[in-house]
């Protein structure tokens, strides 16, 4: 994107519409059962639950893109961060991709995307 052609704060708004629409039916199809949302895990498998899922990986493509544009108008989606950092989410002490859907519906319906998620920790 050209710098010199910013994107109008209409079009920005109607960007962040269309993801907030497509992260909450992706969150709530996880939060139900479906793996491969946090994840680009390609998943193969006889169970609807255990196939790839498309939808999810184009998500993750169109929150990477909306963070760089944002990021060019010097702006920033906190619920397209906060999918993205729970995307970079791995190992053991990992919840569980539905158990972090569940969670991030909830920090939606109670508005607190762009909130910490923890505590500040005391320095001593």
């Amino acid at each position: 994107m050209d710098q010199r052609n910013p994107m109008e704060p209409d079009q920005l708004d109607a960007l962040s519409r269309v993801f907030s629409e497509q992260l909450q039916a992706c969150l709530e199809e996880c939060a139900r059962g479906r793996r491969g949302l946090f994840s680009d895990l390609e998943l193969t498998g006889d169970d609807e639950r255990e196939r790839a899922w498309p939808e999810a990986a184009r998500l993750r493509e169109l929150a990477l893109g909306m963070q760089h544009v944002f990021a060019q108008q010097e702006q920033r989606n906190a619920l397209c961060d906060e999918f993205l950092d729970l995307c970079s989410m791995h190992g053991e002490s990992h919840p569980g991709e539905q158990r972090l859907a569940r969670m991030f519906l909830a920090r939606i319906e109670r508005g607190q995307v762009g909130t910490p998620t923890e505590e500040p920790r005391k320095p001593w």
